[in-house]
C-alpha cells in the first residue's frame, strides 16, 4: 500500500468515525485499531478485495461499540457536552479547506447525540456515506429492515430539529464578519441583531476550565453573555484569531505568545447565528496545538 493510498483510507476512516464519536482522539484510536485488524486479518490470509469497504465496516462497528460505552460516561460529565473541534488554519491547501468545509458542525454534532448509538450509526451510513441497508444491518447488528426503520426515525429526528435553510459559504463568512467586528468593538447591538431570537450559547469547560453549567437561549441574554466574556479576554490580554471550525466560521482564543485557551463557533442558518459554541476543556484542545497556561495568566492578572 503506498503512502497515498493509506491517506486516502485513513481520511475515510476517521470521516466516520468522528462523526460516529465526535472525538478527534477517540476517532484516531479506532481508525489505528482498524488498520491494525485489517492487517492482521491480510496476516492470517484472509482476503480482503476492498480495502476501503472493510476498513470503514470495522470502524463502524468498533464506533458503535464505543458510541455505547460513552452514553454512560457523558451522564456524568461535567457541564455541557461538545465535540473535540476540527480546525482549518489559513495555510491549509486548497483540498484541506474543502475536507473541512464538509464536515459536520458542532452543532449538528451535538443533535446527533440525541439519537439512539443505533440510529446514528445507520442515519450517518446512509444518508452521509450511502451505505445500502443491508451492509448497516450487518454493522449494527439487525436486520436490513430494522436498518431502515432505524435511519427513517433519526431522520425524521434531524429533521425537526435542524435549521431548514443552510447559509451559503459566502452568507456565512459575511456574518462572522461582522459578528466578530461587533465583538471587538464592544457593540452590543450590532451583535444583537445578527443573533436568532432562538440562539444558543453553549460552553464546554468538562469541570477543567471556567464554562457556563448550563446553555442560555435568546438574543438578549447571549449577546450579553458574550459581551461580558470577550471583556474578560481583553482584561487577560487574549485574542479571538479567525479559523474554520467543522467548516463553520470561528475563532481561535490565544494568548500573546499564541498558545490556545479554546475554541468558538459559529453556527450560521437562515441568514442568522443560531448557536454559538465555547470549547475551553483543555483535555478537548491538546490536538491543536500547545495550551496556554491558565495560572499563570490568573497570577500575572492578579
Amino acid at each position: 500500500m503506498t503512502d497515498e493510498e493509506f491517506d486516502r483510507l485513513r481520511r475515510s476512516a476517521f470521516a466516520i468515525a468522528y462523526r460516529m464519536l465526535g472525538s478527534v482522539s477517540e476517532a484516531e484510536d479506532v481508525v489505528q485499531e482498524g488498520f491494525l485488524r485489517m492487517h492482521r486479518a491480510r496476516e492470517g490470509g484472509e482476503r480482503i478485495d476492498s480495502p476501503r469497504a472493510y476498513l470503514s465496516t470495522v470502524v463502524s462497528r468498533l464506533s458503535l461499540d464505543h458510541l455505547r460505552s460513552a452514553a454512560v460516561r457523558r451522564e456524568t460529565y461535567v457541564g455541557e457536552w461538545l465535540p473535540e473541534p476540527l480546525v482549518a488554519s489559513a495555510d491549509d491547501d486548497p483540498a484541506r479547506k474543502a475536507e473541512m468545509a464538509d464536515s459536520l458542525s458542532l452543532a449538528f454534532l451535538v443533535l446527533l447525540e440525541s439519537l439512539s448509538p443505533e440510529q446514528r450509526a445507520a442515519f450517518l451510513l446512509h444518508e452521509v456515506f450511502d451505505e445500502p441497508y443491508d451492509r448497516i444491518a450487518e454493522i449494527v447488528g439487525t436486520s436490513a429492515q430494522n436498518a431502515r426503520q432505524l435511519a427513517t426515525r433519526a431522520r425524521r429526528h434531524v429533521q425537526e430539529r435542524r435549521p431548514r435553510f443552510e447559509a451559503s459559504r459566502e452568507q456565512r463568512e459575511e456574518l462572522a464578519t461582522r459578528f466578530f467586528a461587533a465583538a471587538e468593538e464592544g457593540d452590543l447591538r450590532a451583535l444583537e441583531e445578527l443573533l436568532a431570537h432562538d440562539v444558543v450559547l453553549r460552553g464546554d469547560g468538562g469541570g477543567k476550565a471556567p464554562a457556563l453549567a448550563h446553555a442560555l437561549h435568546g438574543r438578549t441574554k447571549v449577546a450579553r453573555t458574550l459581551m461580558a466574556g470577550l471583556r474578560s479576554l481583553a482584561r487577560f490580554g487574549l485574542i479571538l484569531r479567525r479559523e474554520e471550525v467543522n467548516g463553520q466560521p470561528g475563532a481561535l482564543v490565544v494568548d500573546r505568545e499564541g498558545g490556545l485557551i479554546g475554541v468558538v463557533s459559529l453556527d450560521v442558518a437562515e441568514g442568522q447565528i443560531q448557536g454559538v459554541s465555547s470549547i475551553v476543556n483543555p483535555d478537548k484542545l491538546r490536538h491543536l496545538g500547545p495550551l496556554a497556561d491558565l495560572e499563570a495568566l490568573r497570577r500575572e492578572r492578579s
